[in-house]
């Protein structure tokens, strides 16, 4: 339960910048929380926010599948610079998004945010479907990668919030890994609107946007169901409502038939206010400058990678096996796969073995078999069938080691600065990978497989490096509650 009490005033008497008339409450919110089984509300938050990687996994892959209709265009033709132009023009807006409305989202709040972010995810997809011309297309990529950074900022924040401790590091695996739902949604879709029996060559790409505008059409209807956090309500004035929302969910559950123990729980001390002010926002981030350093390495290695490899990914098949545009779809979606069941296989580990030894090893690994894989590239020694099967060993690995990337940068600092913290992260790391499509671009423009290898090593050390030092200065955050691994900021003794 939540009680309130005297507040506590700054030094000379006045209140603190920030705080709210009702001084500093004693609450169990989180620990209730954190004690609930998993029930039907669970797999609401997870199906109603989780979807947003599904999106950007088939905004992603849609952007690999349909270079080569985009370079087919009649009315674009793009060239493969052109491409890789686009692909950064939409992680720049990702960046950008993803700290504005990271900054909102700690502001205003969850759920506001994640329904701003859907909308201009859905309107600047559509539009993309409409291009008329490199500059409007990168316009528009830029403005859906906006919406996308943003989501990941409110719903990483949320979903952290939502879950129990103990389900936290698998859950959060899990649905960062649905991304690759998504790319076998896009791969499936470009199979069908690259097809020249059903669509001409400019109308195709088109029709694969549109898909995109409809399923956040559906996703809005969701989430209409999602409360706010009530963590984030507890520490911004309105404890009355996280309490009513805490309470409504308890019921929700012993109407399902669970058994709920009643507690005593463990109690916060937290000082009312409406929001945390900017200069406090930054000297936290300074004061957990080591967890930092960590996220932004684990962050920027994962991104790289990722970037680099998935989004040039159609080109290779393309310029170097003569794949036909049309096929790509094809080799995407066991790439896909393997991507999908790395989370779901190795996500359990996160939470019982613990978060530092399975980041280091997923990130080694990821480092290691790439390596091995771009040297067989370079040797041509593997066709596209059995490079396709290498990356599905290199991804099953590097795919939860980039989820696990998000799960720790959402859960090592404070409460009222996760969004921010988020996005922070998120953007540096995005900006470093906005850099692989267009470097990769120029590499297998000039069709050089010597130059590409290199670029492959370039993308193994970061993530070798990365593992390293998540190993040995990482947080062992498992099973532990948010509160535990990083206390608020308006925590009082």
């Amino acid at each position: 339960m939540t009680h309130p009490s005297a507040t506590r005033p700054a030094p000379g008497g006045a209140i603190e910048p920030g705080a709210a008339v009702g001084g500093v409450i004693e609450t169990d919110v989180s620990a209730r929380l954190d004690r609930l089984p998993w029930g039907r509300f669970h797999t609401l938050v997870v199906l109603a926010l989780g979807i947003t990687w599904v999106l950007d996994g088939l905004e992603v892959t849609l952007a690999g599948a349909l270079a080569g209709a985009l370079k087919a265009s009649p009315t674009l033709q793009f060239s493969n610079a052109e491409i890789g132009l686009a692909t950064s023009s939409y992680l720049a807006g990702a960046v950008l998004g993803a700290v504005g409305f990271g900054w909102l989202t700690d502001r205003l709040g969850r759920k506001k945010l994640f329904f701003i972010t859907l909308a201009v995810y859905l309107a600047a997809t559509a539009a993309t479907g409409l291009s008329w011309s490199l500059w409007s297309f990168c316009l528009f990529r830029f403005l859906t990668g906006a919406g996308i950074g943003g989501e990941y900022t409110a719903i990483n924040s949320t979903i952290q919030e939502l879950i129990p401790a103990r389900a936290r590091g698998w859950t959060d695996l899990v649905i960062n890994g649905s991304f690759w739902l998504g790319a076998v949604l896009g791969a499936g879709t470009s199979l069908v609107v690259l097809d020249p029996a059903l669509f001409g060559p400019d109308l195709g790409w088109r029709v694969a946007f549109g898909l995109g505008a409809f399923l956040g059409l559906v996703i809005l209807f969701l989430r209409t169901w999602i409360p706010e956090s009530p963590r984030w309500l507890m520490t911004h004035g309105r404890h009355e409502e996280a309490e009513a929302l805490v309470a409504g969910i308890e019921a929700r559950f012993r109407a399902e038939g669970h058994a709920l123990t009643d507690g005593p729980f463990p109690k916060a001390r937290l000082r009312q206010r409406s929001h945390t002010p900017l200069a406090e926002v930054f000297a936290a981030l300074k004061a957990y400058r080591q967890r930092a350093w960590v996220g932004l390495a684990l962050m920027s290695a994962q991104a790289f990678f990722y970037n680099a490899i998935f989004f040039t990914y159609a080109l290779i098949l393309i310029d170097f096996y003569q794949v036909p545009a049309d096929g790509v779809g094809w080799y995407i979606l066991p790439f896909a796969a393997g991507n999908f069941f790395g989370p779901v296989l190795l996500g359990r580990l996160f939470d019982t073995l613990g978060r530092k030894p399975m980041i280091a090893a997923t990130y080694g690994m990821s480092g290691v078999l790439l390596a091995l894989s771009g040297w067989a590239f370079q040797q041509e020694i593997v066709t596209a069938t059995t490079l396709t099967l290498c990356w599905m060993a290199v991804f099953f690995f590097a795919s939860a080691a980039a989820s696990s990337a998000y799960l720790t940068v959402s859960e090592v600092f404070p409460l009222e600065i996760r969004a921010l913290a988020i996005a922070l992260f998120y953007a540096v790391g995005t900006s470093v990978g906005a850099a692989g499509p267009a470097l990769f671009g120029v590499l297998i423009e000039g069709h050089s497989r010597n130059a590409i290898f290199g670029g492959y090593l370039l993308a193994s050390v970061l993530m070798i490096a990365a593992g390293i030092v998540a190993g040995i200065w990482g947080v062992a955050a498992e099973r532990k509650s948010l509160e535990d691994v990083a206390k608020p900021l308006a925590a009082e003794t």
